[in-house]
């Protein structure tokens, strides 16, 4: 029998159903007073044990005196005090006197003591619980515990406190998961779902517990759970929620207690489950990395945060979508996107859509919710963008869109530390102009061969005629046929290939070449097969999906694959002249021009730096 899903309903009807079926009520645990209570959240007001200072004491170095002692005080009429006494800061100050006058305000003459200005009562003098009095409250319930707060609580007398405490369970299910730090065999996957969760509900202050994986067994599976929910507040399945043969959560969920629902409108992240055991929640996550990740955030985190443990809210700004993005009506769907400010605006540009993606989660800064009652975006509409990273950080952003080289990833890693943060999106070099050409980059790598056997420069003025540009160097590099076993250009037609997308830089010098030596593209098996990177086509040759691809030498030395040399050519960064005075750009151009960049293109091999870092211009 083929399972279906119990319901569908709305992400809106999911947090309801969700609100009322659980009432939310966190435990409670008595922590000490250290380090590791910070980000906690207090169950119970907190008071002072004592007063701060318990006594009266000097708030400076000088002498204690009475206040009525000092009237009339002048330059002109010096006062000798009757009865004073010498204090320290910090220092008791003794029964008797009312005030603190600086040393620096005194004639000392001995045991004599000689004043030029009245003080007033209570001058210089911290009295007793001026910082806090005893049992005065230090802070209320639902406070998260700040680094700050650590010190004034020991100060206070306080030892141990007690906190909010949410106990989550999380189960990976799968007979094809392996552990972290194991390489898996084809046909199995490390378990990193656990792993992603555990640490976002960490962050929330969940006391999150992992445990082992669970092979495909309806009876080890059920046994798990029934051990999980009843040592935990919130239990959740990852893995097993689809309507597979072996997908078991729902059936045990249901066994154990009830299904609520089976199937959110949302995308990634359908097929979650929604259930309910001996009265706790129980969730049933998607194995997609990033459809468990967006339940976790739209779903779980809401639930988390009616316990009192509060998740911080995404900053947000307005940003231009560079790119059409198509979406079901009733369904809302959540992208993640590059963003980055370019000049005053921002520009947003989405990530790959898929749910098995996690670098689209690492690559991204912000994200998109494109509700249910909208078929989509439109590419250059302004739309709302929340950012999973400090405001201050996604400002750092420099979008690079275009033609991909292994270099660009070198390139981010010697540039982070100088506050750049380099986001790029593997379009091709056609790609790259066209987002130049609309400002939705800072900078576009390209390599495109000109009819006169120049780089870039003809396509340049043809796309973008009256454009005032810069082309920096990256390096001249090494294009040709990557292989198991050294295969040429000559010997490409009947072998099977993997192609670069239409519009790049290495697909236009392909077909070039192909041209040029009169060999028909249909004689090559694959050529309408095409990826976005280097890494990609040499991925594809070392498993052995396809016999040949071109891409660069870096790409087939970092897999060992053999390397036959078809052109040298130059592969710049082009941008908007203006750009210069950004000191972000201006990071860019000094990191390139480094003699460390340099070294890592040599270390990667096939390119030659003697232009690496040179800057032309291209004026309108």
């Amino acid at each position: 029998m083929v399972k279906r899903y119990l319901s569908v309903i709305t992400l809106d009807q999911a947090r309801a159903l969700v609100e009322r079926s659980f009432p939310a009520v966190p435990g409670v645990v008595r922590i000490p007073v250290t380090a590791e209570a910070v980000g906690r959240i207090t169950a119970a007001p907190i008071f002072a044990r004592f007063s701060v200072p318990a006594i009266h004491i000097s708030a400076m170095d000088g002498i204690a005196a009475r206040s009525v002692d000092t009237l009339g005080a002048s330059e002109q009429h010096p006062v000798t005090l009757p009865d004073a006494a010498r204090v320290n800061t910090g220092n008791i100050v003794p029964p008797g006197y009312d005030a603190v006058v600086m040393i620096e305000d005194v004639w000392v003459d001995g045991e004599t003591y000689t004043v030029r200005k009245p003080v007033s009562p209570w001058q210089h003098i911290r009295p007793v619980g001026e910082d806090i009095g005893e049992s005065e409250m230090i802070v209320p319930k639902g406070h998260r515990i700040r680094p700050q707060d650590l010190g004034a609580l020991a100060n206070y007398g306080v030892t141990d406190l007690a906190v909010k405490n949410v106990r989550a369970g999380l189960i990976p299910t799968g007979s094809e998961l392996v552990p972290a730090g194991v390489a898996p065999p084809p046909g199995k996957v490390v378990e990193s779902n656990t792993l992603m969760a555990a640490a976002v509900l960490a962050e929330a202050g969940v006391e999150a517990h992992r445990y082992p994986i669970v092979p495909d067994d309806y009876d080890l599976i059920r046994e798990a759970v029934r051990l999980g929910v009843a040592e935990n507040d919130i239990m959740l399945v990852s893995a097993g929620s689809s309507a597979g043969t072996r997908d078991y959560t729902a059936d045990i969920i249901r066994d154990l207690g009830e299904v609520l629902a089976h199937g959110v409108a949302i995308k990634p992240g359908k097929p979650v489950i929604i259930g309910r055991v001996e009265g706790k929640p129980v969730f049933g996550l998607p194995g997609y990395p990033l459809a468990a990740a967006t339940v976790l955030r739209e779903i779980v985190l809401p639930l988390i945060a009616r316990y009192g443990l509060p998740a911080p809210r995404p900053e947000r700004v307005a940003a231009r979508l560079t790119t059409s993005l198509q979406s079901d009506i009733g369904t809302d769907e959540f992208v993640l996107l590059s963003v980055g400010r370019i000049g005053d605006r921002w520009v947003a540009v989405p990530q790959s859509r898929g749910a098995g993606v996690q670098m689209s989660a690492v690559r991204a800064n912000g994200y998109l919710q494109i509700p249910a009652q909208k078929e989509g975006a439109e590419a250059g509409e302004a739309v709302g963008v929340r950012l999973t990273v400090p405001r201050a950080e996604a400002e750092e952003a420099v979008l690079v869109t275009g033609s991909h080289d292994p270099a660009l990833d070198h390139l981010a890693d010697l540039a982070r530390p100088h506050g750049v943060d380099i986001h790029s999106t593997h379009t091709g070099s056609m790609g790259g102009v066209l987002a130049l050409k609309k400002q939705e980059c800072h900078a576009a790598p390209m390599h495109l061969l000109s009819p006169d056997g120049t780089y870039n420069t003809h396509y340049l003025e043809r796309y973008m005629p009256g454009a005032d540009l810069a082309l920096l160097c990256v390096a001249e590099r090494q294009q040709g046929v990557i292989s198991r076993d050294g295969l040429g250009f000559d010997d490409l037609p009947g072998r099977t290939f993997i192609n670069r997308q239409k519009g790049s830089g290495t697909r236009m010098l392909l077909d070039h070449r192909l041209a040029t030596r009169g060999i028909d593209p249909a004689s090559i098996p694959g050529y309408g097969r095409e990826v976005t990177t280097h890494l990609a086509v040499a991925l594809a040759v070392r498993t052995g999906e396809v016999d040949a691809g071109m891409g660069v030498y870096s790409a087939a030395k970092a897999l060992d694959l053999a390397f036959v040399p078809v052109a040298t050519e130059r592969y710049e960064l082009v941008m908007h002249r203006a750009m210069l005075d950004d000191p972000r750009i201006a990071t860019l151009v000094e990191t390139v021009s480094s003699e460390a960049f340099k070294q890592i293109l040599l270390n990667l091999g096939g390119y030659e730096t003697d232009e690496t870092g040179v800057l032309r211009e291209l004026r309108g």
